[in-house]
């Protein structure tokens, strides 16, 4: 697959979240999206990474953009990560990959997505990519920030 480039449409799709509840991409065409991939609950970064967000949450609400996690745990392990972290986001379930794939989100962890950021502007355009090359470090909250901002 080739990798996905700012300006294209962005691939739709849809996953169960936490609560079995199926969300779709382009239900929220008209809203700027955000997607948050990461390489698994209960990991020390990913732990990090998501708590962050929590903690930043007012200033992601402010924007007024759809912002989830995606990993390739189950809807139970995304409930007990999220309930024991007081995440306010909805965190979606890949369990085969398949979504990891198609936003070419490869990671060097077999079975898991590659740590990015994908932000989809309101016409439903990727309006910017960002794939962690190495997924001990954590995408920056005011990096994300600033992204959404020029999305919407």
């Amino acid at each position: 697959m080739t990798q996905l480039i700012v300006g294209e449409k962005a691939p739709d799709f849809s996953l169960e979240d936490s609560d079995g509840n199926r969300w779709k991409l382009s239900d929220y065409r008209g809203k700027v999206v955000v997607l948050l991939f990461y390489p698994g609950d209960n990991t020390p970064v990913c732990t990090a990474q998501m708590c962050s967000v929590r903690d930043h949450w007012s200033e992601y609400q402010a924007t007024g953009a759809e912002v989830v996690g995606i990993s390739t745990d189950s809807r139970e392990s995304h409930k007990g990560f999220a309930e024991r972290n007081r995440l306010p986001l909805r965190l979606l379930s890949d369990p085969d990959g398949t979504v990891s794939r198609l936003y070419d989100m490869k990671s060097w962890i077999p079975g898991r997505s590659a740590r990015g950021v994908v932000v989809i502007d309101k016409d439903g355009n990727i309006a910017y990519r960002k794939v962690q090359a190495i997924s001990l470090f954590r995408p920056a909250d005011s990096e994300v920030l600033a992204a959404i901002r020029s999305a919407g």
